[in-house]
């Protein structure tokens, strides 16, 4: 009477289907109708055969399974019977008079569940139906959230990997493939939070920008962009190392949410100087490496990372020193030093000491020696490593840019002043604004380079000798070069007074235009002779090979320099 109730109550949903086989009709009959009885479905098998190939056709819910049976046992079928259920939960109960421990052991390797002995108590078989069915639900349940899971994650390497491809385009549009360069980016994640940007002032110059942002992931790797953006678009315009980091930081103080910033070293390379600036924010050490791999120098994060302090608190001053043809400047991100090995230990700043002291006298192995030595230490990395070395090129021939073809366009006839005084002069550079205007002009759009290294060098002339009153023989050895971008430094911070003029005047010709530059400042004058013989070659003797025709007015602070095109 008790079963009667308890299968007249149950729910529909909770009804399941039962495959019952026994070679003994009689217990097998007895069995099906318990299970009715109890409101579920019976399917019926004779032996472990019939039992298997009723379970691929019918695919009951849970099988109970004689163990000792003709054809096949029901040992065999078990094995047989799970292997078809795959990935879904589909309980067996041996159905047993055996009570040896090897017979029931032999059972559960088989793949059985549970058992139940003869004769069959209805109370205990209800109550172990019941629990499969909860146990059974339980484990469909997690399927579905298993395959929501691996959908959602799907979806997000798809993101992850679109993100990647534009992002790449981006960052690799640069001058990374310059041969001067070499460098590793070894992610944890698919798009991660490091970044590693290259390109090219228009004078030549080359600016390089290795980030690492907090966190790992998508997660980390939000202002890489946006970081990107800026970079490329104020290199390309000239702009000065110090305005970038500005722009730079205040882009990424406005974008990212608290507790997200990017640690980053930026470096400007000037073959041509024989210079190198270095602002490093956050990174480990920069190293600079003579001619034969020795340490000569490093250059330690003295400054908070990007996007942390606000413009009043944030330094934007690069260290400048002397590197010189062949020497090698290395950099990395914290996943370098923070490699662990097996052991747990740091590879750290000891370690690339060693592969420097290994690599003595043989500078060109250094990148792969660094390499192998992480390998071999680590075997996977725990964090984002990136590795960049950078070796000094040979001074570049400066030549005049070629005579590129222009494009048809109107006659302009123009001339624009520009006069810029000491308090725009501390914290501003003009020349990109002015180089702008001028290649709104489509036939000097070819000569752009020429044309900013020219501006370049009139204005420093004008700045530097005549306003800052610094002197061009003091730039004769490294401890000259630090003197003087230091007393520069200094005294354009303090500048409290003076102008810089710079006249653009543009006339059409029959053939294309002339344009006409000329820079004016309120000092003192100069030697036009000391102004020629500039360092490396730059200064007048420079602005002479670009140009046309360059008069200096007496000795006035004058220079009026001629372009045609």
């Amino acid at each position: 009477m008790a079963t009667q109730l308890s299968a007249s109550a149950l729910k529909v949903a909770d009804r399941l289907t039962v495959l019952v086989a026994d070679d003994n009709p009689a217990d097998r009959m007895i069995l099906g109708r318990l299970v009715e009885r109890l409101g579920h479905q019976v399917y019926l098998a004779e032996n472990g055969q019939v039992a298997v190939e009723q379970f691929s056709e019918r695919r009951p819910d849970i099988v109970l399974l004689d163990a000792l049976m003709p054809v096949m046992d029901g040992f065999e079928a078990a094995r047989l019977i799970k292997q078809q259920a795959g990935e879904d939960l589909v309980p067996i109960i041996f159905l047993t008079s055996l009570t040896e421990t090897d017979a029931l052991v032999q059972c559960l390797e088989a793949g059985g569940d549970d058992f139940l002995t003869k004769p069959y108590n209805p109370v205990i078989l209800d109550a172990k139906i019941s629990a499969f069915r909860r146990m059974r639900e339980m484990h469909q349940t997690l399927q579905a959230q298993r395959d929501v899971i691996a959908a959602q994650h799907a979806s997000l390497l798809q993101d992850q990997e679109v993100a990647k491809i534009i992002f790449d385009r981006v960052a690799h549009s640069g001058a990374l493939s310059h041969s001067s360069l070499r460098y590793l980016q070894s992610p944890y994640a698919m798009f991660n939070g490091d970044i590693l940007l290259a390109a090219n002032r228009p004078s030549g110059e080359m600016h390089l920008l290795l980030g690492d942002f907090t966190g790992h992931g998508l997660s980390a790797a939000i202002g890489a962009m946006p970081l990107a953006e800026v970079f490329y678009a104020m290199t390309a315009k000239g702009f000065a190392l110090r305005d970038i980091l500005f722009e730079l930081n205040d882009k990424l103080a406005t974008i990212l949410p608290v507790g997200i910033f990017c640690c980053a070293v930026l470096i400007e390379v000037n073959p041509d100087k024989g210079l190198v600036e270095i602002w490093n924010g956050g990174l480990p050490d920069v190293m600079i490496l003579g001619p034969s791999a020795e340490l000569m120098r490093s250059v330690a994060s003295t400054n908070l990372p990007l996007g942390v302090a606000n413009r009043q608190r944030f330094n934007p001053q690069p260290e400048v020193m002397v590197m010189r043809p062949g020497e090698r400047l290395l950099c990395w991100t914290d996943g370098v030093i923070e490699s662990r090995n097996q052991a747990g230990e740091l590879f750290g700043e000891a370690g690339v000491h060693e592969v420097l002291d290994a690599y003595l006298g043989h500078p060109g192995r250094i990148f792969d020696g660094l390499l192998g030595a992480l390998e071999r230490f680590h075997g996977s990395p725990e964090d984002d490593v990136s590795l960049l070395q950078v070796v000094m090129p040979e001074r570049s021939e400066r030549i005049p840019s070629p005579r590129a073809t222009a494009p048809p366009s109107r006659p302009q006839d123009w001339c624009l002043s520009y006069t810029y005084r000491a308090a725009s002069i501390r914290e501003q550079n003009p020349l990109p604004f002015l180089l702008s205007r001028l290649l709104e002009i489509p036939g000097l759009r070819p000569q752009a380079g020429a044309l900013f290294t020219v501006l370049s060098e009139l204005y420093s002339n004008a700045l530097e000798h005549g306003l800052l009153r610094l002197d061009s023989a003091w730039k004769q050895d490294s401890d000259g070069f630090a003197l003087y971008y230091q007393e520069r430094g200094e005294r354009l911070r303090s500048l409290v007074d003076g102008w810089i003029r710079i006249t653009l005047n543009h006339l059409p010709t029959p053939d294309g235009g002339m344009l006409q530059i000329e820079c004016e400042d309120s000092g003192n004058g100069f030697a036009p002779d000391r102004a020629c013989a500039d360092y490396a070659g730059r200064g007048l003797a420079l602005v002479a090979a670009l140009a046309q025709e360059v008069e200096v007015k007496g000795a006035s602070s004058t220079v009026r320099v001629v372009f045609s095109w």
